[in-house]
């Protein structure tokens, strides 16, 4: 029987340049088993004991060494079939928000990124499912939607724990 499973998260980064937002996007590496050589927002596993925004703030220091000057709950959370485990997975969006200076270093995962204007980041991606919740990042954080001031969290200050 299928189950329904909460083990990935996934974070949409953002820095804003004269007053516009710019989306972090990230390219899988050719050798990737998974997905290889796709546009993507981070995204990782939950470890063992670890809360979902505990795993996304990780994650995004994992796979580019940034550090969030803010950091939400983004009121969407991307959902998809997983035949391996025949699972369906229920994946919690966050969003983080870095410096405008801010240029992430790339683990072994991703060979290149880019920060991209919202409409050139939506024809990017390739998962709807990423689509829709940058597309909330964008409506609702980034444009100061009352929403962003109920969903916002205290950067983790030690490797995600508060």
């Amino acid at each position: 029987m299928s189950q329904v499973a909460c083990r990935i998260v996934e974070v949409c980064v953002f820095k804003f340049r004269q007053d516009k937002p710019l989306y972090l996007l990230l390219h899988r590496s050719k050798d990737e088993k998974i997905y290889p050589r796709i546009w993507q927002l981070i995204s990782g596993s939950i470890e063992d004991g670890e809360k979902a925004y505990e795993a996304a703030f990780r994650e995004l220091q994992e796979e580019t060494g940034l550090r969030p000057l803010r950091f939400w709950v983004v009121p969407f959370a991307n959902t998809f079939y997983d035949p391996e485990h025949d699972a369906v997975n229920v994946s919690p969006m966050f969003a983080a928000q870095v410096d405008e200076m801010s240029n992430p270093t790339l683990s072994r995962e991703h060979e290149e990124s880019g920060w991209f204007p919202v409409d050139e980041a939506l024809a990017m991606l390739v998962w709807p499912g990423q689509r829709g919740g940058l597309q909330i990042v964008h409506q609702y954080i980034t444009q100061g939607e009352k929403a962003a001031r109920l969903v916002e969290l205290k950067v983790p200050t030690d490797n995600g724990r508060n």
